[in-house]
């Protein structure tokens, strides 16, 4: 069950993303983040008021709550900023790096140990990154730097995440890290809003928030029945899903160099997680 249920998330992250960047092409992303985050935070208290009732919302950290919803949001502007111009395969294989820059920068800010072969690891993902996004060369997009960027900040939400979950519910969690987001971007978006010319569109906004928040109750969940390190390597399967989106909504095809730095990073990303296994 955990296996199909982190399949499933890697399954709706790359639609999702594909939305984004169908939606780009007419809206300003201020706005379609705007929907991704409201939506999620909408729907977060359906799901879990029933069964926590008001505890959702009780905090012990409420200074890393808002720290971690600061650095949620900067990861989704972000990364719908770049993914318009940037293919979806592309960005996902960036995005990649993220996990490995936890591994790095919880050493400093969490003590944990780092080990000769997560720190290879970390520096072969980021060779990765720079086969993937070839700063200096003729194809490279700044909007890929924003990638990196995302990746940075989503790395920062996930350590703060770690140092907020002995003290808060993780429901709790998911509810704070899009709140303050969506009071922040509920004053910048009536500046760039423009109204959805038909129901699909509509639909395809309102739908983020569904899409990205279902995602990460299935991980949440995914992790009730199997351990992080059986599920992590599964991951990766969001390129599939994301080669498979690219080419049926934007016939966009993957060259050799997305998928050597991605195989690149991928491969680090396995080897942050087989030393973890042995200790």
């Amino acid at each position: 069950m955990g296996l199909l249920l982190m399949c499933a998330a890697c399954a709706l992250f790359p639609i999702m993303n594909g939305f984004v960047k169908l939606l780009a092409a007419t809206y300003d992303p201020a706005q379609i983040v705007w929907f991704r985050i409201a939506m999620h935070l909408v729907l977060v208290p359906l799901v879990f008021v029933p069964r926590l009732g008001l505890g959702l919302f009780r905090t012990r950290r409420i200074d890393l709550q808002a720290a971690s919803s600061v650095m949620m949001l900067l990861s989704t502007l972000c990364f719908f900023f770049a993914v318009k111009d940037i293919p979806v395969a592309e960005a996902i294989a960036v995005s990649f790096v993220a996990p490995l820059v936890v591994v790095f920068l919880a050493w400093p800010l969490l003590g944990e140990r780092i080990t000769p072969v997560r720190l290879g690891a970390v520096l072969l993902g980021f060779a990765g990154v720079l086969v993937v996004i070839r700063p200096g060369s003729a194809v490279f997009e700044w909007a890929s730097l924003l990638l990196v960027g995302s990746a940075l900040c989503y790395a920062m939400y996930q350590i703060i995440i770690r140092r907020v979950a002995g003290t808060d519910h993780p429901a709790t969690s998911i509810f704070y890290s899009v709140l303050l987001g969506t009071v922040l971007m509920s004053i910048v978006v009536p500046f760039v809003w423009k109204t959805p010319a038909n129901w699909t569109d509509w639909a395809l906004l309102c739908s983020l928030g569904a899409l990205g928040g279902l995602g990460h109750y299935c991980i949440a969940q995914a992790m009730t029945y199997a351990s992080a390190n059986f599920l992590a390597p599964f991951n990766y399967t969001q390129m599939i899903g994301s080669v498979i989106v690219g080419y049926l909504m934007f016939s966009e095809v993957p060259d050799l160099y997305v998928w050597l730095g991605s195989s690149l990073i991928v491969g680090a990303g396995l080897m942050v997680g087989l030393p973890s296994r042995k200790n």
